[in-house]
């Protein structure tokens, strides 16, 4: 082995296989670019992208760690989600949660009410 050498298996690696994923339109209705990060709490995310933001509760977006989904002023399109995993709390962001998600409506149960806030 070469100091910094990578060695990889020769079989490809598919991120979060087997977890359960849902598809969400999303529609940014702002005038400026809205970036969101892999492990974003999606339910979370800038007011004026317009989504059904009670199914997105809970849940991130399907994609690699360390990148994000750019959405243009204008721009549709569905994304795929997927849960959170872990102790499933979630704190700051835009403090609409502040604690658990599972186990009832709690702090953040605005978020169901799809009002893109």
């Amino acid at each position: 082995m070469i100091p910094g050498e990578y060695v990889l298996r020769p079989e490809p690696i598919t991120a979060n296989a087997g977890r359960e994923a849902i598809e969400v339109a999303v529609t940014n209705t702002g005038d400026r670019p809205v970036q969101v990060g892999s492990h974003f709490h999606f339910a979370e995310v800038n007011a004026a992208l317009h989504f059904d933001r009670a199914a997105a509760r809970g849940r991130r977006l399907d994609i690699p760690a360390g990148t994000a989904a750019r959405f243009e002023p204008g721009d549709s399109r569905s994304v795929r989600l997927i849960g959170l995993a872990g102790a499933r709390e979630v704190y700051g962001l835009s403090n609409a949660v502040n604690g658990k998600l599972d186990g009832g409506p709690g702090p953040g149960a605005s978020l169901a009410e799809g009002d893109g806030k």
